[in-house]
């Protein structure tokens, strides 16, 4: 339900009646202006703002014939008008209204999106602290490296998502401009005041200088800007597809009572959420490359960047909000199995601990070349037993890898059975989980 709420919500924002309700509110902002440059006389202003309304079905019937947008959008306007609908759009063009319109638009959009990534941030930030010390193994290449913890994989993410709001908030900066310049923005027919008052209107700013259009790179710093934040989710989501796998179990999806996984084999709970997340992840991605190419248009002005924008920017906002209620309810109600990550850190008998002994060497003198040609050989016939099949724990149920360093001459030469026993403490490696946290979530 919550998904469901905010997709319409996100898409209650790029409909019909909120595109041309957008346009008709820079319009009364534009009449205001000229009301109070002295143009539009009080009574005519005052007509045109209580009375200037549209009708979606009647913009349709007159664009069938016009084939022109804004003149069926300004026709309809004008027959909720009397006289006074001569000041109706005066002294605009068509990119004017629109790209102001939209530029709304995208702002009261950005800002649903802000409270996304901050409620995706707060659930990481609750996981976190809740798993701050639960113990895994970290692993470079899909191959087991050394003991971290769960709750460091989430700060790591929480603080990829802040720099993520911090772009997001920079980018609306960049988008929230307005446009009242004219036809090839000269400020022939109308005063750089007139521009000026509009956009306070509107809450948005001047641009410092267009043409017939608002510059297309500023929407390709949107596009981009989505992009990015659907890449990480991705990225997020793809870990979470890792630990469910069988052989893996560290974390799952949560699945529901009476939920099915497959319709051919009744065991199967698939991490459904999170491979809807990498697909939708895909097509936002996409919507950058029409974004940039937008950029390019001839001269003062063409329509190529028209067409693409009906889908990619309503399509981006919407499929963005989507994904990020789905992310959150994926990491809100995430299933972690503390037990199954250990039994992982586990699994190769040891071996995780292996840099810690090879910089015990160097302090009893031993050259690195001779410390890491110790401890990797005592490593490769853990592997070698590993490839057997063989348990990775020797007969006293003690790590194998630990046995063959004790009983390795050349290293107890330099450490004592308890310095050896002693790089096998998982405390050693959550020593600065406290510091971490209070640098990511201060």
């Amino acid at each position: 339900m919550v998904e469901r709420y905010a997709r319409d919500e996100m898409s209650s924002k790029w409909n019909m009646q909120a595109k041309y309700q957008a346009w008709l509110d820079v319009e009364l902002a534009v009449v205001k202006a000229w009301n109070k440059l002295g143009l539009i006389p009080d009574v005519d202003a005052e007509k045109i703002i209580k009375n200037a309304s549209f009708s979606v079905e009647r913009i349709d019937a007159i664009e069938a014939v016009t084939r022109h947008d804004l003149i069926a959008f300004t026709g309809s306007v004008a027959e909720s008008l009397g006289e006074e609908s001569r000041w109706f759009h005066y002294g605009m063009t068509s990119s004017d209204t629109v790209d102001t319109a939209v530029a709304l638009q995208m702002r009261d959009s950005l800002k649903l999106i802000i409270e996304d990534v901050e409620m995706v941030m707060e659930s990481i930030k609750n996981r976190a602290i809740e798993h701050k010390m639960t113990l895994m193994v970290g692993r470079s290449h899909g191959i087991h490296g050394e003991p971290i913890t769960f709750g460091l994989v989430l700060a790591v993410w929480y603080d990829e998502m802040a720099r993520h709001l911090k772009n997001i908030k920079e980018t609306m900066e960049v988008i929230s401009v307005g446009q009242i310049s004219g036809a090839m923005g000269n400020f022939a027919h109308a005063p750089l005041e007139l521009e000026e008052l509009a956009c306070k209107e509107l809450g948005l700013q001047s641009a410092p200088a267009s043409n017939q259009v608002i510059q297309r790179d500023r929407y390709a710093r949107l596009a981009t800007t989505l992009a990015l934040l659907a890449s990480s989710i991705e990225k997020f989501a793809v870990q979470v597809r890792h630990w469910q796998r069988t052989e893996v179990y560290e974390c799952e999806e949560f699945f529901g009572k009476g939920q099915k996984g497959s319709s051919a084999m009744p065991h199967k709970r698939n991490p459904i959420l999170t491979e809807n997340i990498t697909g939708l992840a895909r097509m936002i991605r996409a919507y950058a490359i029409p974004a940039m190419e937008n950029v390019a248009l001839w001269h003062e002005r063409d329509i190529s960047h028209s067409s693409t924008e009906r889908f990619w920017l309503p399509d981006s906002f919407i499929t963005t909000d989507f994904m990020l209620h789905r992310f959150n309810s994926v990491i809100a109600n995430l299933t972690v199995m503390p037990e199954n990550m250990m039994k992982n850190l586990n699994l190769t008998g040891g071996l995780v601990f292996s840099q810690r002994v090879l910089l015990e060497l160097p302090k009893a003198g031993v050259s690195r070349e001779d410390a890491y040609a110790i401890v990797q050989r005592n490593a490769m016939k853990v592997w070698e037993e590993i490839q057997k099949g063989k348990s990775p724990l020797n007969k006293k149920g003690e790590s194998l890898y630990l046995q063959y360093l004790l009983d390795d001459k050349e290293l107890r030469e330099k450490l004592s059975e308890k310095q050896i026993r002693d790089c096998f403490d998982y405390n050693y490696y959550t020593k600065n989980v406290d510091a971490i946290f209070q640098r990511v979530f201060s």
